[in-house]
């Protein structure tokens, strides 16, 4: 089964462009992956058409070796970025092929399902209204009817992180601003009552005396805590364990670790209660399943980073059935209304739960001339906010 051709597709997503890349090969089968990370998507999708000319000839059954060579190939251009995202990309798509070209879905080729229908925890349920705390409490309320039982959150995002004209005020905040935060999630948690979960998500924005203080404050609000993500940023493995030991909420990290390398150093810092890898940037399937297995060794869950494209929703759902370790997996509650139009069949999401299909592969094809209708765009809107 050779190599014959790769393609990508950047395409508008609700939050940032998708990409994708289809891998075709000489039997006539062909498999998807998919790449999105953000920001600089057009960068990544050169990656992935760089790395897709990369195996034009190669057999797309040796996933491990294809994933390898290209990894160690590839090294000199760092171990993270547009380089693991385009790997990610090849990975995901060449399981789809095996899968086709044997008749099985994914997760019976990575040793069967522990599961056939994977949690859901909710991320963009908010984005109407004035993202006052009434705006979050009435959205929070509305997603728990759908059948989530876990919501995200990042109650510091609308105060722009303390962002000054001459960034001299980085990372702190007024009181006005953490009084905000707390009342917003004070407001969610009472809408939603004590039995659904809520993540509050920092971006590894705030310093370290800010993220315990407000740990500390948003404790005492006593609501069901899911976890508090990212504290300190992924490079800084001891700042977030000394945070970990200093605060009463659960820690997650994991979307900015790349490989099982880099989460290593996380996990023998004891710095994470739970890991939550993105498949789309760590590797794809095969390194976001070796990751899962070395978190299993610390006794850590795993709760898949996903605010991706469809083909993410799908690969994480077919990886996470096959671990012992899994907790829950992201899923965007909002999405552009054209998601279920450029697949084969809808994203079958139940009572906020993703339900495993049996069709062979990832089980599902994306629908080319819907892609073409929705271009990504390539260059940032002129209101786009820009951090720096």
């Amino acid at each position: 089964m050779k190599i014959t051709r790769c393609q990508t597709f950047l395409v508008e997503g609700v939050k940032y462009n998708w990409t994708f890349l289809k891998v075709e090969t000489d039997t006539g089968l062909h498999g998807w992956g998919e790449a999105t990370n953000w920001p600089g998507s057009p960068l990544v999708e050169a990656a992935c058409q760089h790395i897709g000319d990369q195996i034009v000839g190669q057999d797309a059954s040796r996933i491990d070796f294809l994933w390898t060579k290209l990894y160690r190939d590839m090294n000199w251009l760092g171990q993270a970025g547009p380089l693991l995202s385009a790997i990610s990309a090849v990975d995901i798509a060449l399981w789809d092929l095996k899968g086709k070209a044997l008749g099985v879905p994914v997760y019976e080729l990575l040793g069967g399902a522990y599961r056939r229908k994977i949690q859901l925890y909710a991320n963009y349920w908010f984005i109407g209204g004035s993202h006052s705390a009434t705006d979050y409490a009435r959205q929070a309320k509305a997603t728990v009817a759908q059948g989530f039982t876990g919501l995200k959150l990042d109650p510091f995002a609308h105060i722009n992180y303390g962002y000054g004209d001459d960034l001299s005020d980085t990372q702190s905040l007024s009181e006005v601003q953490k009084q905000r935060a707390l009342d917003v999630v004070a407001a969610v948690a009472e809408a939603v009552g004590p039995g659904v979960a809520i993540a509050i998500e920092t971006h590894g924005f705030l310093n370290a005396p800010t993220a315990v203080e407000m740990a500390q404050r948003l404790a005492k609000l006593n609501f069901n805590c899911m976890w508090y993500e990212e504290p300190a940023g992924p490079e800084f493995p001891a700042a977030i364990a000394d945070i970990r030991r200093r605060i009463p909420l659960p820690v997650c990290v994991g979307e900015r670790l790349h490989s099982r390398f880099m989460l290593r150093a996380i996990l023998e810092a004891q710095a994470a209660d739970i890991v939550m890898p993105d498949i789309t940037r760590c590797g794809g399937i095969s390194e976001m399943r070796k990751m899962a297995n070395l978190a299993e060794v610390f006794n850590v869950p795993f709760a898949p980073h996903n605010p991706n494209g469809p083909i993410s929703s799908i690969a994480s759902a077919h990886t996470m059935a096959t671990i012992p370790n899994f907790f829950r997996q992201e899923f965007m509650a909002t999405d552009v209304p054209w998601r279920d139009a450029c697949l084969s069949h809808p994203l079958p999401i139940v009572d906020g739960h993703f339900v495993l299909p049996d069709r062979p592969g990832l089980g599902f094809d994306l629908v080319e001339e819907e892609l073409h209708r929705h271009p990504g765009l390539r260059t940032r809107p002129a209101d786009r906010v820009f951090y720096v």
